[in-house]
C-alpha cells in the first residue's frame, strides 16, 4: 500500500471495527484510485452483507469520494475461519 489515502483507509477501519484481520490493497499501481479491502470484525455479527457494506462505506465516506473504485469483503470471525479453510 503505497498511497497516503490507503494509510488513512487502514487507520479509519482499524479504529472503527477493531478488526481481527484487515487488508487494504491499492490496485491502481500506486496512484491511489482503486482499493480492495477485507475486514474481519465482531461488529459484523448478526448484520446482513448490505448492512456491513453500509457500515464500511459510512466509515470511509470522505475517502470513497476521492477514489474511483472501491471494493470490499466483510466477514465475521467465524465466516473468516471458514473462508480460510476453503
Amino acid at each position: 500500500m503505497s498511497s497516503d489515502i490507503g494509510k488513512v483507509i487502514e487507520e479509519k477501519l482499524k479504529k472503527e471495527f477493531n478488526p481481527l484481520h484487515l487488508s487494504v490493497e491499492d490496485l491502481s499501481d500506486g496512484c491511489g484510485g482503486k482499493f480492495m479491502v477485507v475486514v474481519v470484525s465482531e461488529k459484523f455479527a448478526g448484520k446482513s452483507l448490505l448492512e456491513r457494506h453500509r457500515l464500511v462505506n459510512s466509515c470511509l465516506e470522505e475517502e470513497i469520494k476521492q477514489i474511483h473504485a472501491f471494493s470490499q469483503k466483510t466477514y465475521t470471525p467465524e465466516q473468516w475461519e471458514k473462508q480460510k479453510s476453503k
